[in-house]
């Protein structure tokens, strides 16, 4: 078993490995594309600071840690996520994971960043062409996770990402790998995760093609050659976390979870996150965090968070979780989420 650790440990960190900027003593931020992929989801794991990959055993683990859809209870679940994102923009997030026995957990999940449409203009028409400027980002994916063992998890998932802008479009397909492991210590669990390792976007479309004329000092050639530009090619946001949670306190009226995770990112420095719950009767809950701790250049900061817990019946929880964000000198940001478990 700790062959096989260390062999995971080397895989991903030689697959989240430094851009070679960092060697020259330049930043990495804004060096990949697709940024929506980095948007945190959920308000109970927001609300922890985002450090749960070691937590993770409700839906939202679909994007922190995809093994942790083998914790649900008592057969899976489904999450549904609007949130009010930074500058005016929306990000929705829907997933559901259902446990097939011994087959494993299969989920699926959707997200998405949108904006409202703006009314293109020009010097002459300032009113409005009559047409209208819009942009989207998307990912859909598939999730599928095993309990190999009392004490070890995994699971991964496959997904198609796309980035539009008006009439410009980038796609790929990327995966994530998680794994969990309960310690010879039972309040002790370790959690990892690689998230978006794929292939470089790259944008094409109609809005790159030129008539070209080869030497415009020449007359007699053709001065309206169909060309296109090359766009330059952009990787994906790859992130590797690493993370530890600990059950501090555990009663029949009260539980406290404490929470602590490490990132390295590619496109910034490495950070640390942590958090924690505090649930009574495993009804009403109260979470607090801190996100990006050294991380270069950061907004982020405090997370509070706040949730109820209804039961529909004794084996049918419905969830609901309030999330604070504190982005510094960007607006804050609340977010809600509704979770039901059947």
């Amino acid at each position: 078993m700790r062959a096989f650790w260390r062999w995971i440990l080397l895989t991903l960190f030689s697959a989240a490995s430094a851009s070679p900027l960092a060697f020259a003593g330049m930043t990495k931020s804004g060096t990949t594309g697709a940024q929506f992929l980095k948007i945190p989801v959920g308000a109970r794991a927001i609300g922890m600071g985002g450090a749960f990959v070691a937590v993770a055993n409700d839906v939202t683990a679909l994007y922190w840690n995809p093994a942790g859809v083998t914790r649900l209870q008592p057969r899976g679940g489904a999450c549904f996520i609007h949130t009010n994102w930074l500058a005016d923009t929306r990000f929705d997030f829907a997933g559901v994971a259902v446990r097939l026995g011994g087959f494993g957990t299969l989920g699926f999940h959707f997200a998405s960043l949108s904006m409202p449409d703006i009314k293109v203009r020009t010097e002459f028409e300032p009113e409005g062409t009559g047409e209208y400027f819009s942009a989207m980002d998307m990912s859909l994916g598939i999730t599928y996770a095993r309990e190999l063992t009392d004490r070890f998890r995994m699971g991964f998932n496959a997904k198609y990402i796309r980035q539009q802008i008006w009439h410009m479009a980038a796609s790929a397909f990327a995966v994530d790998l998680g794994f969990l492991y309960q310690t010879d210590f039972p309040w002790l669990t370790l959690g990892i995760s690689l998230s978006n390792f794929g292939p470089k976007l790259q944008y094409v479309g109609k809005d790159v093609f030129v008539n070209y004329d080869f030497d415009p000092s020449q007359w007699g050639d053709n001065e309206n050659i169909f060309a296109n530009l090359q766009t330059d090619r952009w990787d994906l946001p790859l992130l590797f976390r690493f993370g530890l949670s600990a059950v501090a306190l555990q009663s029949d009226w009260q539980k406290l979870i404490l929470s602590v995770e490490a990132r390295h990112p590619n496109d910034n420095s490495e950070n640390l996150s942590f958090g924690a719950e505090y649930a009574f009767r495993n009804r009403f809950f109260l979470r607090g965090g801190y996100q990006a701790l050294f991380e270069d250049q950061s907004e982020k900061g405090l997370t509070l968070g706040a949730g109820l817990v209804y039961y529909l019946s004794p084996t049918v929880p419905l969830r609901f979780d309030y999330a604070f964000e504190d982005w510094g000198r960007l607006s804050s940001v609340n977010r809600v989420s509704v979770e039901i478990q059947f």
